[in-house]
């Protein structure tokens, strides 16, 4: 029987990606805390300033392993920071969140898949050879 574990690049890129996915939480949090305000009328600059940095520091902690999350998040930021209607901008934050989510989810499974390092039993491989 064989049990898969990462190198140490592979430990430090899915530990990059697990902080990162906090993150990812909160902002996703603010931008639907960002819709509630909007939906009810309520003031929502403060939201909007709140996402606004978050999405930095997201693509910060992003840059060194995966620099292409870290431009999607970027490229959100600016598109908030644009001077769309309120819709359209709650629009670009939810399709941003979705965008890094599923580039974080790809990242994950690819960071496993190419940093795994394959053990064999010791016990599974003598009986294998009896």
């Amino acid at each position: 029987m064989t049990q898969v574990r990462l190198d140490a690049a592979g430990i430090n890129k899915l530990k990059a990606l697990d902080d990162a996915l906090l993150l990812l939480q909160r902002f996703n949090g603010l931008v639907e805390q960002y819709a509630l305000a909007l939906k009810r009328e309520q003031p929502a600059s403060v939201y909007v300033q709140n996402v606004r940095r978050q999405l930095p520091t997201l693509a910060e902690n992003l840059r060194s392993h995966f620099g292409s999350i870290s431009d999607i998040a970027i490229a959100v930021n600016l598109a908030a920071s644009r001077g769309a209607s309120e819709v359209m901008r709650l629009r670009v934050l939810r399709e941003g969140v979705a965008q890094i989510r599923q580039a974080m989810d790809i990242a994950i499974i690819q960071t496993k898949a190419k940093h795994a390092i394959e053990e064999t039993d010791q016990g599974a491989a003598q009986s294998g050879e009896s």
